[in-house]
């Protein structure tokens, strides 16, 4: 095997997402000398990229106050913005004037995150950055000190038993002085730092959600340009919490979706069928009559806010994003402070190597985070996520509604609520199944039907890269499809009990995979371990 071949930059970032994205703009904002790298293993920037979206404009009007001259159909203002409460048969507006400041929407802007990272993407390729999609960053590299110094790529052309194939190619290493780590919820090698370094040492768990994500084309007459829609309660029973979302694009679009936070307890939810339910709504269904879905996707989001973030920076480098869990929760929001937690990290860098610095602590980025209004921000909503868990979602919602109130006239509560317990420490295997109607093919649809629009595409013949520990665990009395959960919350389809020559086997279709990551999540045994594929494989979103 031949050695690796380097590549030597000032700054390596991982993940072409807002947050890498952000930090490499401000860099070559901040000094134009500097050389920069962005490693992405999607096919293309916006390949993997999924989310609602809504955003706060305050992270782009600080990274490129002219954005909207630049590109004016980038973004959709919102219009209008309701809130719904569901019941089986009837809903509920919540009064636009009873919603807390924190969750209404005005100012903010509608939009397809994968075309905001392909605009982001040509801004920086314009200031010098150098992109690479198609390549993953499946190794951290580590200098004498134990420093990190660089990543190295995935080895390509590697067969599913192991062996090299004809077109074998040794990944290449990337040597940095710093490395940004902005990969996006529970990513492969930040899950590697946070254990290496001990980051999560005073930290509460991560906690998750699962968005499943639609885009429609809908009848002219039922679109409403901006409009912005949010709903709680059915289908979800209260032994699980989440919501759904609808927002109006430009032609015509609407994005529906729908987030099952991954504390849930009945092993046969399927958060894709609770989006297929919450589409027959008697409120809901008349928006998509007429209409056509026209993609599909789904991406796991990092939910625990300020409770579970960990240590941000280590020796050689920092996490941002996703990957850091800046989500600011009951606004549903995280783009913004990905973008600020780049351009934080950009600062802190840029300020390191210019003191003559390199593969140390940056310690400066949590003073660039406070100063820039990020971990604020998730402070004054640290209770919201754990009062959700531990009180069930109507007395939930009544504390959450309560203390964002009190906060709005200058009341803040001393306390912390915590959350010890990990996602899938809450499963319970005795749970009544649930038995989701069968799919129509017009409204409501499967998961392999849904595949083909979200463009899936793996190389056959490689390692599968949903790895088990201990294959030894899945014994017969595991191949139950009832209490396999993992047969029902992935969205792809992934995981399969079938019957050959009348025994049961435990098929894993690794090449359905849509990287959103839940079974690494979720898997009771946390026997199931995500690794990174061959680069350029999964989906292939288109504005999603």
């Amino acid at each position: 095997m031949s050695n690796r071949d380097q590549m030597q930059y000032d700054v390596v970032i991982v993940g072409a997402g807002p947050a890498g994205l952000s930090a490499a703009i401000r860099l070559k904002q901040l000094n134009s000398e500097l050389s920069v790298c962005i490693l992405e293993k999607g096919a293309q920037v916006g390949a993997h990229i999924m989310s609602g979206a809504v955003i706060d404009p305050i992270g782009l009007n600080q990274l490129l106050p002219d954005w909207q001259n630049r590109q004016p159909q980038l973004a959709t203002p919102v219009s209008a913005d309701e809130f719904l409460v569901l019941d089986e048969d009837a809903s509920y507006r919540l009064p636009h004037a009873l919603l807390p400041p924190p969750l209404r929407n005005d100012g903010c802007f509608i939009v397809r995150l994968g075309e905001v990272c392909a605009f982001l993407a040509q801004e920086a390729e314009k200031l010098g950055v150098e992109i690479y999609p198609g390549f993953a960053a499946s190794e951290v590299l580590y200098n004498e000190l134990g420093a990190v110094c660089g990543i190295a790529s995935g080895d390509m052309g590697i067969a599913k038993d192991g062996s090299y194939k004809a077109d074998y190619t040794r990944g290449i290493e990337i040597l940095a002085k710093y490395t940004l780590i902005g990969e996006g919820a529970r990513g492969s090698l930040t899950g590697e730092l946070e254990t290496h370094f001990g980051l999560r040492s005073q930290s509460d768990p991560q906690h998750y959600g699962l968005g499943i994500k639609e885009v429609w084309q809908i009848a002219p007459e039922q679109h409403q340009l901006g409009k912005v829609q949010h709903a709680l309660g059915w289908p979800l029973d209260s032994d699980a919490q989440g919501g759904a979302f609808i927002y109006h694009l430009p032609n015509n679009l609407v994005a529906v979706g729908y987030v099952v936070h991954l504390n849930y307890r009945n092993p046969t939810l399927s958060p894709f069928d609770e989006l297929q339910r919450f589409k027959t709504h008697p409120s809901i269904r008349p928006l998509f009559k007429g209409g056509k879905r026209i993609a599909y996707g789904a991406r796991a989001i990092a939910e625990g806010g300020w409770q579970s973030l960990p240590q941000l920076s280590f020796p050689g480098g920092l996490l941002m994003g996703c990957a850091a869990g800046l989500l600011n929760f009951p606004r549903i929001k995280g783009v913004h402070n990905a973008m600020l937690s780049g351009m934080a990290a950009a600062q802190a860098v840029n300020a390191a190597i210019s003191a003559g610095r390199e593969n140390d602590k940056l310690a400066d980025y949590q003073t660039q985070l406070d100063s820039s209004g990020v971990l604020p921000e998730l402070h004054s909503v640290r209770n919201i996520k754990p009062a959700l868990a531990k009180l069930g979602t109507l007395t939930g919602t009544m504390y959450a509604g309560t203390e964002l109130w009190l906060a709005r006239f200058g009341v803040k509560l001393p306390w912390t609520l915590r959350s010890k317990l990990p996602d899938h420490a809450y499963l319970k295997a005795d749970c009544t199944p649930i038995k989701y109607p069968k799919p129509d093919g017009i409204l409501t649809f499967g998961k392999l039907d849904s595949l083909t629009l979200a463009n899936v595409s793996h190389e056959h013949d490689q390692p599968v890269h949903m790895q088990l520990r201990n294959a030894e665990l899945i014994t017969p009395v595991h191949l139950s499809h009832e209490i396999k959960a993992e047969c029902h919350y992935c969205p792809a389809g992934v995981y399969e009990i079938v019957e050959l020559a009348g025994q049961k086997k435990y098929q894993i279709n690794a090449q359905n995979c849509l990287h959103c990551k839940t079974c690494d999540i979720k898997d009771s045994a946390q026997n199931i371990h995500w690794v990174t594929p061959e680069g350029g494989g999964g989906p292939m979103y288109t504005g999603m």
